[in-house]
């Protein structure tokens, strides 16, 4: 079964330099990075960043967040991510969702050194952790059906 509405998502990669940003397809399921924003200042990033969700259509916006294993934010950097979503809720109008983002940074490093080509050696890796970003939002929002299993041994049924 499908979801009846399905929706667009923008994802927020907040760093104190560079956003990336990345958005999902319109069934709300796959993500790709888009683009990276320079960091000005939080009603700044906000206002461009409402900007680019009316641009793509987005429904929701989510932003990357540093948290622990208790899920509570660990450094400066994900108390201004907490700010950046307040602002983004007043001036989007859209939900916001603070969404776990440890680790996608490096893994987007990771992969971004393997895969670089020349001509993008000066591009920035941030768009490709904010879509790594947004996948494990998506992933959690609409997980995968489980495989077709064969009836028990037992089942009343052929």
């Amino acid at each position: 079964m499908s979801d009846p509405s399905p929706t667009r998502y923008l994802a927020v990669d907040p760093g104190e330099k560079y956003l990336g940003l990345a958005v999902s397809d319109p069934t709300g399921r796959l993500a790709r990075p888009l683009r990276v924003l320079r960091h000005r200042s939080q009603r700044e990033d906000a206002a461009a960043i409402a900007q680019v969700a009316r641009e793509v259509g987005a429904g929701v916006i989510v932003v990357g967040v540093a948290t622990d294993v208790d899920g509570q934010p660990t450094t400066l950097q994900a108390r201004r991510a907490h700010n950046l979503a307040r602002h983004l809720r007043r001036v989007s109008g859209l939900p916001v969702v603070l969404w776990d983002e440890t680790g996608t940074t490096q893994a987007a490093r990771a992969v971004w050194a393997q895969t670089r080509r020349r001509r993008r050696a000066q591009e920035r890796p941030d768009a490709a952790a904010a879509a790594l970003l947004l996948q494990s939002y998506l992933n959690a929002q609409h997980p995968p059906p489980e495989p077709d299993l064969p009836p028990p041994e037992d089942a009343p049924w052929p």
